[in-house]
């Protein structure tokens, strides 16, 4: 694929700030997300990734998981501005990168599950048009990687870190397509026989099942100090049958009576206490 102007300029403004040895073989970028959404136009988010065919940006979308600061002087096109160079400075909102994480611990859930219970996983190919950084950010990093020169594994296997924070994460520049740049989408299995697998099934690529995120009601005030007893009170209340998974926190969303930022900290709760043991890096989230 030509590449754009700017996304060259970005790629080589970050390989300037990066050295070491290169990425080793086998790892993916995931780009979690939480499906069962709907865009400012009340389109499902997935639905709108059927129609377009690309994974867009929160430039285009108007949508994020994290801040919502993706305009002219915000703070992500401050940040955008300072790790690629001002290569996007004057780019256009389809122009701009895709965010998610390098899945350095191989894991099942994608690389950073505290921004979706669901993820594209991309083909290696994407790896070369990816740039990399550490902590995220918003926090203003000052160590980057690609995929020739990565630094960043080791600072982030020697931070303490909460699990929801531990990612390292990816920018891809260029576009992501559905049909040649996504290896599978990777759903929690509370979407099966939903709306949500209807619209995935219309995707061109491999739709997977994680092993899931579950939280009975009944154990939610024993994380109470986590994000705060009335996000585990809030999570009780929007639990259904008595059990709280992603498509419950997605049918409170979609009703509009919740604050969006009091049910993401739900989800935080349930993305960082409501899975087993990871089989993939023999650590627990429990």
């Amino acid at each position: 694929m030509d590449q754009t102007p700017e996304a060259r300029a970005a790629l080589l403004h970050v390989a300037a700030r990066s050295s070491g040895d290169p990425l080793p073989a086998g790892l993916d970028v995931t780009l979690n997300f939480h499906p069962d959404r709907t865009g400012p136009d009340g389109v499902p988010v997935l639905v709108a990734m059927v129609r377009d065919g690309v994974y867009r940006s929160q430039f285009s979308t108007g949508t994020s998981n994290g801040g919502l600061t993706a305009h002219p002087g915000g703070d992500r096109w401050k940040w955008e501005s300072r790790i690629f160079g001002g290569a996007y400075d004057e780019a256009p909102a389809e122009g701009r990168p895709v965010y998610g994480a390098l899945n350095r611990h191989r894991s099942p859930y994608g690389g950073a599950p505290r921004f979706g219970s669901a993820h594209f996983r991309l083909t290696p190919g994407t790896l070369h048009r990816a740039t990399f950084c550490y902590p995220d950010s918003f926090l203003e990093p000052e160590d980057f990687g690609t995929v020739d020169a990565m630094p960043l594994l080791a600072l982030a296997e020697a931070d303490e870190q909460d699990a929801l924070d531990d990612y390292v994460e990816a920018h891809v520049h260029d576009p992501v397509r559905f049909d040649l740049h996504v290896a599978a989408l990777v759903l929690d299995p509370s979407h099966r026989g939903t709306e949500v697998e209807e619209a995935a099934r219309a995707l061109p690529c491999p739709v997977e099942w994680h092993p899931g995120y579950r939280l009975p009601a009944a154990e939610l005030p024993r994380y109470a100090d986590y994000r705060g007893p009335h996000i585990t009170a809030l999570a009780a209340a929007v639990a259904r049958d008595g059990v709280l998974d992603p498509a419950a926190i997605g049918a409170a969303a979609r009703t509009g009576e919740h604050d969006p930022q009091e049910l993401k900290k739900v989800w935080h709760c349930l993305a960082r206490f409501g899975r087993p043991a990871d089989s993939w890096t023999g650590r627990s989230w429990t």
